[in-house]
């Protein structure tokens, strides 16, 4: 999502009372306000007001490269008023639209056209030209769908047809994902504005430094559990790079850490960020209203995955520090107990948000205000460092979380689009028969491919776009083929991702490198082998359901631990390094032992407990025996245990 926006003149004053409105609105919507005051509003008008409001902020605050503006010029000021008069027109009057819509009225084709020009042009600028190539395919097809041969041939639409289902109706633009991001993720977002402005995100950094900094390689420690604090909070990997990197990158390099190695395990753990509850990069709401499912039955079903992916990352960082010989961080770091002491008080909102989610079964939205209510409320009492909630820094505030906004609103509207053409002209039933029909009925093909797919499709697009793209277009083929819901659309939302971090198109990897002053292409491929796991476990919860928490806790906790040793068995291989260093023959049979413990299904369980045991047993064996090696060498040779603080570069 993107940062604060800083104009001048009147574009400040009319972006700052969109965004406001913005999240006035969302708090006015979700505690029922319109309902107690006896008005009968539609989730559609609320929708419109928001769709209006974000393309205002857009065309006032971005110019046509998407960069920021200084002050908008006249057209853009045109564009941005004509913008919100419009769909506020649709707001106020969506009652009678909807009920004429049949006749197809002269306002519906303005409203519907005004939509599809103003989304795709904001998405352009805002997301690129990747997300807007997809949709304009899209839309495209839906005009000759008559003329495309083989299976995929369709329903073709009017020019006049499109515009008016698309940019109008309930089951395209004004669906689902819209009224998740304008109902839903919006107040997590502020619940993240309020809690950084209290000083959140420096409390985190230091409570990483703090548990982390002072073990080896503790520099990219801090950098792993920061970035999946932070991530976890923030709904895009790209600015979690941006946000935490500054930090963390430079200290890995200070550290000892290559500058490739540095940008790359910052990419990955803040793309990490996005697979970890409790908010996914929004993925985890959208998630739940697709399949229709409680929030909490996804995040149980995302956590154990997403611990095995941060345990990937923790030992690899862990054994490359041993590798290289990299010491601690700085030395002069304040305790846990000392951070905690002076920002205890942002565990409340934290312990309020999952109670809220979790023991009183709250709806998400209601638990996000609830957390908000209390980390603004214990803000202007306790200031964490230099930071303090003030009414200026609260004002800030909502005008960031509208802007911060505005990217994922116009993405969600765009997926609606896709949405649309899919239900108007029969195309996404033709797709999932084409792509179960191309593998045969082969599962791991189906996989293979599907992954791929996912991975192409992401590339350069936010969380929410890559999701909801994909959940319409490849997660119904996985559904059709055998594989339960919950995991199809976790193992699409997890190769979306990995477009983050995958070479051509890895925003994430090229955020990093920026910092980093790295190649980019070749932090890419640093990064998907730092996370190397991500690319497998999809494939290991597909096979294995115990790992989205289905099943007995027998099960659970077994297949959990067999892909824990294999994880870090396989990760021990790619790194060449245990207590000390292995030869190529140690590593593939470390690699190869890992490989067979991970609980794929193509092994039998026996045969993957048995190389998890041989793993382990291996590893307690190198140890005990460096260990004894290290008790036996001679005192006073010199440099004997004392590490070396700068790494190697190998």
């Amino acid at each position: 999502m993107s940062g604060a926006v800083r104009l001048e003149g009147l574009g400040r004053w009319l972006v700052a009372g969109c965004a406001t409105t913005m999240v006035v609105a969302c708090i006015l919507w979700n505690v029922e306000a319109p309902t107690r005051l006896g008005f009968a509003i539609l989730p559609q008008q609320y929708m419109a007001l928001q769709l209006g409001l974000a393309l205002a902020i857009c065309y006032l605050a971005f110019d046509a490269r998407g960069g920021r503006r200084r002050a908008p010029g006249t057209v853009a000021l045109l564009v941005a008023l004509g913008c919100l008069g419009v769909l506020g027109y649709a707001a106020l009057d969506f009652q009678w639209l909807l009920k004429e819509q049949f006749y197809r009225p002269w306002q519906i084709t303005l409203v519907g056209t005004v939509v599809v020009l103003a989304v795709m042009e904001g998405i352009r600028r805002r997301t690129g030209w990747m997300l807007f190539s997809i949709v304009a395919a899209f839309l495209l097809y839906a005009l000759l769908a008559d003329r495309v041969p083989g299976r995929l041939i369709g329903k073709a639409v009017s020019p006049k047809g499109l515009v008016d289902y698309v940019g109008f109706d309930s089951s395209a633009v004004f669906s689902s994902p819209l009224a998740v991001g304008t109902m839903v993720v919006l107040l997590f977002v502020f619940f993240g504005q309020l809690l950084f402005a209290a000083g959140g995100g420096a409390f985190f950094t230091d409570l990483a430094m703090a548990a982390a900094g002072r073990s080896r390689g503790g520099s990219a420690k801090i950098a792993v559990i920061g970035s999946a604090l932070f991530g976890a909070i923030s709904g895009s990997a790209v600015s979690n790079v941006a946000t935490t990197g500054v930090i963390t990158i430079p200290l890995m390099q200070r550290g000892g850490y290559r500058a490739r190695d540095a940008g790359a395990i910052e990419a990955v753990a803040s793309t990490g960020g996005q697979l970890a509850p409790p908010i996914m990069g929004a993925a985890a709401f959208l998630m739940a209203e697709f399949l229709d499912i409680p929030y909490a039955s996804v995040a149980a079903a995302a956590l154990l995955p997403a611990v095995l992916y941060f345990l990937a990352v923790f030992v690899q960082v862990d054994l490359i520090a041993g590798r290289d010989r990299i010491a601690a961080a700085e030395a002069d770091q304040r305790g846990v107990a000392e951070v905690l002491a002076q920002g205890w008080h942002f565990a409340v909102p934290f312990a309020l948000l999952l109670a809220g989610l979790f023991w009183w079964r709250m709806d998400p939205e209601d638990s996000a205000l609830l957390a908000a209510v209390a980390i603004a409320g214990l803000g202007f009492l306790r200031g964490y460092g230099d930071k303090r909630l003030t009414l200026r820094s609260l004002g800030q505030v909502f005008v960031d979380t509208g802007t911060g906004m505005v990217d994922l609103i116009l993405v969600v509207a765009a997926a609606g689009f896709v949405i649309g053409v899919l239900n108007i002209t029969g195309l996404g039933f033709a797709l999932t028969l084409v792509l179960v029909d191309a593998v045969g009925g082969n599962l791991l093909l189906l996989l293979a491919m599907s992954a791929a797919i996912c991975i192409v499709l992401g590339m350069g697009m936010p969380t929410s776009g890559v999701y909801v793209l994909l959940a319409a277009l490849v997660a119904p083929a996985l559904v059709e083929a055998g594989i339960g819901q919950l995991a199809a659309h976790l193992f699409i939302l997890y190769f979306g991702m990995m477009s983050m971090i995958t070479p051509p198109v890895a925003l994430a990897a090229f955020a990093a490198a920026a910092i980093s002053r790295d190649d980019p292409l070749m932090t890419g491929l640093a990064a998907m082998r730092v996370g190397w796991a991500a690319f497998i476990l999809p494939f290991v919860f597909v096979a294995t359901p115990a790992l989205l928490m289905e099943g007995g806790w027998g099960a659970i906790l077994r297949d959990f631990a067999l892909t824990a040793v294999g994880v870090a068995a396989v990760t021990a291989g790619i790194v060449g390094f245990w207590s000390r260093r292995l030869g190529l023959a140690a590593r593939a049979r470390l690699t190869a032992l890992g490989a067979l413990a991970l609980p794929l299904g193509a092994v039998p369980l026996a045969a993957s407990a048995a190389a998890a045991l041989a793993a382990a047993l291996w590893a307690v064996k190198l140890s005990i025996s460096d260990a004894r090696r290290a008790q036996d060498r001679p005192a006073a040779e010199p440099g004997a245990g004392a590490p070396a603080t700068r790494g190697g570069k190998g």
